[in-house]
């Protein structure tokens, strides 16, 4: 039987086989570049990113950042892992980090960020003040460099405790009495130096005299939700920044400034804040206090002081006038700068008022920045760096009564009778 012998294939058939494979891998290699990765998978991140801040600031609504993004702070770790691994620039992601923050720490503090609505009044937000505040005390407890924290819980009892009268007196408050007495302080004023010196009494007074019979519950009521914005607005700006700086450090919070959520001007003062220099700390601890305060809810205030005229002017005058800061040694909003006209009559002679009233307006931001510089920060600094045992036992004492015991506003018309039974006019 013959057979065939089989035989190896030759060099050139092999070649003339590869070859056309060959030249494909070659010309795909030259195509893509040999730096080229291959396409990432799609992630359930992608969805979340580049979202606008849209409600940044809470007067749009309530929830979060963004209507679009998880509050459940587990969630939105596992989208930020997943944004950060597909290698995303930090501004991409910037609503999915600083919701996730926002979430971290409501949660933390006790707060249900999906429910937080400010427009719904101070009974319904009630909890939310004592749980923002009392996450500020335990920060300042936690953290002696925290000083803006401390501080800011410390005032939050005043701000609270007037919320809550605020609300109360939408339906109580007899503001045409309040008129009859700014008016009497008018009078008696004009009495003796003319009407030319009512120009130089403070806008909001003359506001309040002018104006106060027409103040409604409704534009009390309107106030308030405005006021109650911009404590969300303050809680939603600075503690996710706290929050990252005590469970992450700094280079959580350099992520944060890498997606456009902040300024080198905050970074720096946060570096400031973790240098145990104690100027250093003072400075940074200023510029988070000048954020808040020239920032976050400057033009907010400014909005309160413009609504409907003399109505807005009127309250946020009453404001000052009520306000009484717990911080130790601190003069009352009132008695900072109080009233000294002095004006010239027909006939040469000087006339001179003086009234226990604040010849200025809280919602003012240069003139609340000047009460703050001058007498709030400097006189916090020192009870924590003097009297630190002191103040520790304050800022454990429960916020329910911090709260409870800071409730200004009921002595208005007592505060107003005062100072019209005091108004002087002396003539030389």
């Amino acid at each position: 039987m013959s057979a065939r012998t089989a035989r190896a294939p030759s060099r050139s058939s092999v070649l003339r086989r590869c070859l056309p494979a060959l030249a494909a891998v070659v010309l795909g290699l030259a195509v893509a570049g040999p730096s080229t990765p291959a396409p990432a998978a799609a992630s359930e991140a992608d969805t979340y990113l580049n979202l606008p801040l849209v409600n940044r600031d809470a007067a749009h609504g309530p929830g979060g950042v963004n209507p679009a993004l998880p509050t459940d702070r587990g969630v939105l770790a596992r989208l930020l892992d997943q944004a950060r691994a597909s290698g995303a620039a930090p501004s991409s992601y910037a609503a999915l980090l600083y919701q996730y923050w926002l979430a971290d720490v409501t949660a933390e503090a006790g707060i249900d960020l999906a429910r937080w609505d400010p427009r719904t009044g101070v009974e319904s937000n009630r909890e939310n003040l004592i749980r923002s505040y009392r996450y500020y005390e335990h920060l300042q407890l936690q953290h002696r460099e925290l000083q803006w924290a401390g501080m800011a819980g410390q005032v939050g009892a005043d701000f609270g405790g007037g919320l809550i009268d605020f609300e109360l007196i939408t339906n109580i408050y007899d503001f045409p009495q309040l008129q009859q007495t700014t008016r009497a302080i008018v009078a008696s004023a004009t009495e003796v130096a003319g009407p030319q010196i009512v120009d130089l009494l403070p806008k909001g007074l003359r506001a309040l005299a002018g104006a106060g019979a027409t103040v409604t519950g409704d534009d009390l009521h309107h106030i308030l939700g405005m006021i109650l914005v911009m404590q969300k607005n303050i809680f939603s700006d600075l503690m996710p920044m706290h929050r990252a700086y005590v469970t992450e450090g700094l280079p959580a919070l350099e992520e944060m400034r890498a997606a456009g959520l902040f300024g080198q001007d905050v970074m720096d003062a946060w570096r400031d804040i973790a240098s145990t220099d104690a100027d250093r700390i003072a400075r940074g601890n200023v510029a988070l206090l000048r954020r808040e305060q020239g920032v976050i809810i400057r033009e907010q205030w400014d909005d309160v002081r413009a609504y409907k005229g003399d109505v807005g002017e009127a309250v946020s005058y009453l404001s000052t006038v009520a306000g009484s800061p717990s911080v130790a040694g601190v003069l009352p909003p009132r008695s900072f700068r109080p009233i000294e006209i002095t004006t010239t009559l027909p006939d040469g002679r000087t006339a001179t008022l003086t009234t226990p009233l604040p010849s200025w307006n809280w919602s003012v931001y240069e003139e609340r920045w000047d009460y703050i510089t001058t007498q709030l920060l400097p006189r916090y600094k020192a009870t924590v760096e003097d009297d630190w045992p002191r103040l520790e036992a304050e800022l454990h004492t429960p916020y329910e009564i911090q709260i409870e015991s800071h409730r200004p506003l009921m002595n208005i018309p007592q505060i107003l009778q005062s100072a019209l039974q005091n108004t002087k006019v002396t003539v030389s």
